[in-house]
């Protein structure tokens, strides 16, 4: 640095303040400074200047799985609202949701420095109490039912589905078949309980579940199964890529959507629009789910935060072509 104060003609501290971005430098010597870097090789110690400031600017993330689309986008939401914030995030995904792989998790974000860390757990494990995080980590956790004990910030999975199935009910359809995700999946469960107790409420017949895997395949399978029951005119799927499968399924059999099934799912992700038909669907704010989940793991760090509790973020009804009045209504 002394160097680089020496070369540039200015102070150790101006070089100090160019090197960490303050203000209070005018553009002439912040171009002199950076230009003297440049010519003798010089970059800041960010390893020194992070246990100088006592913090590492960096943000650790752990997830079980980027096969689905909400984690993917939760994961890019988090991404985005660190940087907007000034941090870096550090990825370490889980191969096996186990006490043991999650306690090695932790432990190698601790090695590779980070301030604090954001779990996207999508399965059965906090809520199950089969993992306990480490007490001494600042942590919030994403998509799981365990806001007694952690701060936890999901999307609105029960709201969104009530919306979803008394949307197909006030088309006059006299119940909803519902093609769930794997049972594992926290978002699944809930999304499966609510999907129940409202057509329970709603004093309506509740048919056989019928179970896919997030994905379109097992979508189209499910489709083919539901494609030959008559008594089948509305499926509310529990997301985009399993809807996929099921429009193709009932294309195939001859069963026309909207006019003979109602179709609606849970996502909204960007290819929704462009489904045949174009998909009514729930829309997920993935921006905002990143965004409180980095602004609560902030406040913890800065001890200004709850120690726990569950931010619900709302879903928004999509209507598309998916989806009308059974037949002879």
């Amino acid at each position: 640095m002394a160097d680089v104060a020496r070369v540039a003609g200015v102070s150790s501290q101006t070089v100090s303040r160019v090197s960490n971005g303050y203000a209070g430098v005018t553009e002439e010597t912040r171009r002199q400074v950076l230009d003297a870097m440049r010519e003798l090789g010089y970059r800041p110690n960010s390893a020194a200047r992070a246990l100088k400031r006592g913090e590492f600017r960096t943000l650790g993330v752990i997830t079980f799985s980027l096969a689905s689309t909400g984690n993917v986008r939760t994961l890019e939401a988090i991404a985005n609202s660190a940087a907007a914030e000034g941090y870096a995030v550090t990825l370490l995904p889980v191969a096996v949701p186990t006490q043991d792989e999650v306690r090695g998790a932790f432990t190698r974000l601790e090695e590779l420095a980070v301030d604090a860390v954001i779990v996207i757990m999508e399965v059965h494990l906090l809520d199950a109490a089969t993992i306990n995080l480490p007490p001494y980590v600042q942590v919030v956790v994403a998509d799981s039912d365990a806001g007694e004990r952690y701060t936890v910030v999901d999307t609105d999975q029960a709201g969104g589905t009530r919306t979803a199935v008394q949307h197909l009910l006030g088309l006059g359809h006299e119940t909803v078949w519902h093609l769930a995700g794997p049972e594992d999946s926290y978002a699944a469960q809930r999304r499966t309980d609510a999907w129940r107790d409202t057509l329970t409420k709603a004093g309506r017949p509740v048919p056989p579940l019928v179970s896919g895997d997030w994905s379109a395949e097992s979508g189209y399978r499910a489709g083919l199964e539901l494609a030959e029951r008559d008594d089948c005119t509305a499926v509310f799927a529990a997301n985009d890529q399993m809807a996929l499968g099921l429009l193709r399924a009932l294309h195939e059999r001859g069963r026309r959507v909207p006019e003979d099934v109602s179709v609606i799912g849970f996502d909204d992700i960007p290819e929704a629009s462009s489904f045949l038909p174009p998909l009514t669907t729930l829309h997920q704010d993935f921006a905002e789910v990143g965004r409180l989940c980095v602004r609560a793991v902030l406040r913890k760090m800065r001890h200004d935060g709850p120690a726990h509790g569950t931010t619900l973020v709302p879903t928004r009804l999509v209507v598309r072509e998916s989806t009308a009045p059974p037949p002879g209504r």
